[in-house]
């Protein structure tokens, strides 16, 4: 399929909701040859729950082919689902079962929404991918690398998940919402009389739409339940409860916990091999070091020692000081200034400098 004449061809991620539909658009008029894409990321039947809420339901799939139609460019529907069940809902099931708690949209952005769709928009002849995040990236000339931002809506940014994003896949990458806030984005959608301008936000994971992690873990893995439930929960090394199961806890929680105290009490650590779940005190669940794999560097090739980041633990974090050593390639500790409430191995840190992803990985294990 070639390219139209003296247009540079952009394959836009579709998923029916309001920010790629408009992404897609904004490529149109300003000149791009736009193909619309919508990824099919899972079969109904696997993961049960409402999932025709989600972005990559059939609603969401005729959302999208019914703006391609209306602005007259074409779409099409790409069946990822075992891949993204092999890459994504596995890894999910496999964290949660070793005790941790996984970012899947983190595994999502890097191994299949920017992975197979630039392995697509290749045998489409398309230069560059778009999507309808809240970030922005451009070419650092003196690094010669490309760098992830933040983008130009605070409470949206989404940089934090896009940190595992490789150069090749960044050079081929356009945010065409990087510049604007929601307020925005759905004035313009509105203006252009897209379908979706008014549609709800969505902030379950996909694959999980009742947000009932127990629920879906529980129908995945057969027997799961009976094999793990009854463990104890441990307070200063003490039993003083019976648990659910392990994987239905979080570093942090309090509630639903099924125990009761004179002081409030939260899970403090989980131990998938002797099957406990230990609670403490808020005070303790204090810590300042960590330690980091699976890195990918954005602005630089390696980081410099002694230098503060900013470094976020988790989506909604604001971040904090600190300083990051390198221990090999692929593993990084992060020591920050002040102590950090409830990290928690499986989730991400990425270190900032200023509005610039530098690096992140994932939360391997607390050091205290």
């Amino acid at each position: 399929m070639e390219s139209k004449v003296n247009k540079p061809r952009v394959i836009a991620a579709m998923s029916g909701g309001v920010d790629s539909s408009l992404a897609a658009v904004l490529m149109m008029e300003q000149g791009y040859d736009v193909i619309g894409v919508t990824i099919k990321t899972y079969n109904y039947e696997d993961v049960g729950g409402n999932s025709d809420s989600t972005c990559c339901s059939i609603d969401g799939i005729n959302m999208a082919r019914s703006i391609a139609e209306k602005f007259g460019f074409p779409h099409y529907v790409f069946d990822f689902s075992e891949r993204f069940r092999k890459e994504v809902i596995d890894g999910f099931v496999e964290e949660y079962l070793s005790g941790r708690t996984p970012n899947p949209c983190v595994v999502c952005n890097q191994k299949i929404k920017w992975a197979y769709l630039i392995e697509k928009a290749t045998s489409l002849c398309a230069d560059y991918i778009c999507t309808g995040h809240y970030a922005k990236v451009r070419f650092d000339k003196g690094a010669r690398r490309f760098v992830i931002s933040k983008g130009s809506d605070a409470a949206k940014d989404q940089s934090y998940a896009l940190y595992g994003i490789s150069q090749d896949n960044l050079s081929k990458t356009i945010f065409p919402l990087a510049g604007l806030t929601k307020p925005q984005v759905r004035e313009l959608a509105l203006k252009y009389g897209l379908a979706s301008y008014n549609k709800p936000e969505s902030y379950e994971i996909c694959f999980v739409s009742d947000n009932n992690y127990m629920r879906f873990l529980k129908e995945v893995v057969p027997g799961l339940e009976t094999r793990i439930s009854n463990g104890e929960i441990l307070f200063e090394g003490k039993p003083i409860g019976k648990h659910h199961g392990y994987p239905f806890y979080t570093i942090g929680q309090r509630k639903g916990l099924g125990i009761s105290h004179s002081e409030a009490l939260y899970v403090r650590n989980i131990d998938a091999k002797t099957n406990t779940i230990e609670v403490d005190i808020d005070e303790r669940l204090f810590a300042r070091r960590l330690v980091a794999n699976h890195i990918n560097f954005v602005k630089y090739p390696a980081l410099s020692d002694g230098k503060i980041y900013n470094g976020k633990i988790r989506y909604k974090d604001n971040g904090a000081d600190c300083i990051a050593k390198q221990t090999d390639n692929d593993e990084i500790t992060v020591e920050f200034t002040n102590p950090r409430r409830a990290m928690t191995p499986g989730q991400s840190v990425v270190l900032y400098e200023d509005e610039d992803v530098v690096a992140g990985g994932i939360i391997l294990k607390v050091l205290g």
